[in-house]
């Protein structure tokens, strides 16, 4: 069994569904799955853009410009009215459905965290709506080092925060670079690969895979 002193969770794509906003979008277009892929890609891309430049912008108006850049892109006419529904629909992101049970296994045993590019105003909203709340003792943004992940200074929140070794932290998260910034980190790391999807070529693979958050306790023997 790994020395695992705590769990530290990305939040968008590993405990909120990102693309619970395809119910909204259906709105101004057939085909809202491609809004959100568009959308999503591009609020990352702004993310690494902005970190690059040393140009902060919270992550609430890195997805609204992200928001309308995909709308340009795909030629979706949608109004004022309707682009502020599109952005509330990220104040109550739906929890994947094995989440809420993952995190109240693993509650009692570990201190729980979310480290994660989201404001604090959007992390606050989307632990409230989904009821995770009384899991997670630290709820760490990107927002006080101003910057973005992959940068090691987001990181290092998380055992600033706990008090631990980031050796004893096991950092799990559903999108590959940010698996690949927090083993470079020096987290255990932990990729819930839903999608089955290949792992970026950066000669850093994670300690465990698992398809689902609730596959964790055996996966890692806990």
């Amino acid at each position: 069994m790994p020395d695992i002193r705590a769990f530290v969770f990305d939040a968008y794509g590993t405990l909120f569904d990102v693309h619970s906003v395809v119910a909204a979008c259906r709105e101004v277009t057939s085909d809202p799955e491609a809004l959100s892929r568009e959308w999503r890609a591009k609020q990352l891309e702004y993310t690494w853009l902005r970190a690059l430049m040393g140009r902060y912008e919270d992550f609430w108006e890195v997805t609204g410009s992200a928001l309308r850049f995909a709308l340009k892109r795909l030629k979706i006419a949608a109004s004022e009215e309707q682009v502020n529904r599109f952005m509330a629909a990220y104040l109550s992101l739906q929890a994947f459905p094995e989440v809420s049970e993952t995190l109240k296994t693993l509650h009692p045993r570990f201190p729980l965290a979310i480290l994660s590019n989201g404001s604090p105003r959007m992390l606050q909203a989307a632990v409230q709506s989904s009821g995770l709340h009384p899991y997670l003792q630290h709820v760490l943004s990107v927002d006080t080092p101003k910057t973005y992940k992959p940068n090691p200074a987001v990181y290092d929140l998380a055992p600033k925060a706990l008090g631990l070794a980031k050796e004893t932290i096991a950092f799990v998260s559903s999108n590959s670079f940010d698996v690949i910034g927090a083993k470079a980190f020096g987290f255990q790391v932990v990729w819930c690969n839903r999608a089955k999807a290949p792992l970026d070529e950066m000669g850093i693979t994670p300690d465990f895979t698992v398809a689902r958050l609730d596959e964790i306790p055996k996966a890692l023997g806990l």
